[in-house]
C-alpha cells in the first residue's frame, strides 16, 4: 500500500469563490500561482491566526474567522480581525452559496452570492457592499455578474447595476480550450473609465495563452506554461509545475504492508517585462521575477521558498493529526536592501478534513512480479519491496473523498 497524504489547503479557500471571479483571472495557472506565492508566508512581525468552524449538524455552513496582530506593542498598530460566514448548497458543488463578510480594519458588511446551474452551464453572482463608511465608486454600490462555463468554453460579463453616472462600467471575457492549449481575452476599462465604452482601445484589453496538461487532483501531475499581455503595456510570462513524488517509508511504525508515501512537490516562476517604455516599480509587490517552490513531505510537514529580485523568504508548515486540526508555520523574510530578516507567526485551526493518511493510492498498481522477483523472494523483504507504477491517465476519482477530486468539469 502506499500512503496519500491530504493537500495541506485543498481546494484551497480561494477556490471556492472562484465563480465570483472572471475566468480569465484564475486559468493559465494563475491560481495555482497565487497559492504557491502566497499560502503560508505569514506577514513579518506580526501573529496570523485563522480558524474555520464547521458544526457538525449543518456541514453545508461554515465560519471562518482570522485576526492579526503586530508582534511588538510599542509599533502602535491595531489588531485586525474579520469573519466570513458561508452557506452552501451542495458540499460537492462549491459553486452554489451564499456568505456575508464583516471586517473591523475598514468597517463593512458585504454580501456576495452566486447560483450556478451545471445542466444548462449558466450562472449568475453578485457582491453588494450593505454597509460601508463611504460610497465613491459604482462598485461601493454593488457588483453583479453573468457567466457561462462548460468543459472547453467560458464566458461571461461583469457590470455594476447602480452606476453612479450615466455610463455603466463593464467588463467581459471569453477563455475557450482545444487540447492542451488555452486562448483568453478580457475587456476591463483601465481604472473603472467612466467613458463611454471603446473596443478599440487597446489599454482596455488583455490576452493570454497558455499550454497545460493534467487534472485539478492532487493525484495528478499537472504542468502549465502560459503568456499574457495586460493591456498592452506588461508582458507575463509564468510557469507552473506540480509534480508527485513516490518515495519509500521505512517508518517502523507503520504496518507491514506499508511501502512508499506520495509527496507532492511544486514549482512557479513569474516574469514581467514592461513593453511599453515605462520604468518598472522596484517593490516586493511588483517584481521583475519571482520564483517559489514547495514541498510536501507527508500529511504533517510542508516547506515553501521564494526569492525575487529584493527580498526571499523561506516558510515551514506542520500541521497537527488530531482533530480539531491545527496548522502552525512560520516565515522568514530577508530584504536585500537593508540586510535585515523578519518573522512572522501563523496558527490555523480547522476540523474538515476528510481525506483520510491510511489509504491505497487508487492511482497506483504494483508491478507484476517477474521470476526474477519471486526467485530472490524480494517480496518477503521490507526493504527491496517494488514500488508502485502510476496509472495517471486512468481518471477514476468517483471512490476518493472529496479533498483528492478535481475541482470541477467547469473550464
Amino acid at each position: 500500500m502506499v500512503l496519500v497524504p491530504p493537500i495541506f489547503d485543498f481546494p484551497p479557500l480561494a477556490a471556492r469563490t472562484r465563480m465570483l471571479v472572471p475566468a480569465y483571472d484564475l486559468l493559465f495557472g494563475k491560481l495555482a500561482l497565487q497559492c504557491l506565492f502566497e499560502d503560508y508566508f505569514e506577514k513579518t512581525r506580526y501573529l496570523n491566526t485563522r480558524i474555520m468552524l464547521k458544526p457538525l449538524e449543518d456541514p453545508h455552513v461554515d465560519l471562518v474567522a482570522t485576526v492579526s496582530g503586530p508582534l511588538d506593542r510599542k509599533s502602535g498598530e491595531n489588531v485586525e480581525g474579520n469573519a466570513l460566514f458561508r452557506w452552501q448548497r451542495d458540499l460537492d458543488d462549491p459553486h452554489t452559496f451564499m456568505d456575508l463578510f464583516i471586517s473591523s480594519k475598514d468597517p463593512i458588511l458585504r454580501l456576495r452570492s452566486c447560483a450556478y446551474y451545471p445542466k444548462f452551464g449558466l450562472g449568475a453572482f453578485g457582491m453588494f457592499p450593505m454597509l460601508t463608511p463611504r460610497r465613491i465608486s459604482a462598485e461601493d454600490y454593488g457588483v453583479m455578474g453573468l457567466r457561462y462555463g462548460s468543459e472547453n468554453l467560458s464566458v461571461g460579463a461583469v457590470f455594476m447595476p447602480f452606476p453612479v453616472s450615466m455610463e455603466t462600467p463593464i467588463s467581459a471575457w471569453v477563455v475557450g480550450r482545444t487540447g492542451r492549449l488555452s486562448l483568453g481575452m478580457k475587456y476591463d476599462p483601465p481604472n473603472g473609465s467612466w467613458r463611454p465604452m471603446n473596443v478599440k482601445d487597446l489599454k482596455s484589453w488583455s490576452c493570454a495563452i497558455g499550454y497545460g496538461l493534467g487534472s485539478s487532483s492532487p493525484l495528478s501531475p499537472s504542468f502549465n506554461f502560459s503568456l499574457e499581455l495586460v493591456k498592452n503595456s506588461k508582458l507575463v510570462a509564468s510557469f507552473y509545475q506540480h509534480v508527485v513524488v513516490q518515495r519509500r517509508v521505512n517508518n517502523p511504525f507503520e504496518e507491514n504492508q506499508v511501502v512508499g508515501i506520495t509527496n507532492y512537490i511544486e514549482f512557479g516562476f513569474e516574469l514581467t517585462t514592461n513593453i511599453d517604455g515605462g520604468i518598472s516599480v522596484g517593490s516586493t509587490d511588483e517584481s521583475s521575477f519571482q520564483i517559489a517552490a514547495s514541498w510536501q513531505a507527508n500529511k504533517n510537514f510542508l516547506v515553501k521558498g521564494k526569492t525575487a529580485p529584493l527580498i526571499s523568504a523561506v516558510t515551514l508548515a506542520f500541521k497537527s493529526w488530531w482533530k480539531p486540526s491545527f496548522t502552525f508555520s512560520i516565515t522568514a523574510i530577508n530584504d536585500r536592501l537593508s540586510g535585515l530578516t523578519s518573522y512572522g507567526f501563523g496558527m490555523r485551526a480547522e476540523n474538515i478534513r476528510e481525506a483520510s493518511y491510511q489509504r491505497a493510492d487508487p492511482n497506483y498498481v504494483m508491478l507484476t512480479p517477474n521470476k526474477e522477483h519471486l526467485a530472490e523472494g524480494v517480496l518477503r523483504e521490507f526493504g527491496k519491496r517494488p514500488m508502485f507504477q502510476s496509472e495517471i491517465n486512468s481518471g477514476n476519482y468517483d471512490h476518493l473523498p472529496r479533498e483528492l477530486k478535481p475541482i470541477g468539469k467547469i473550464f
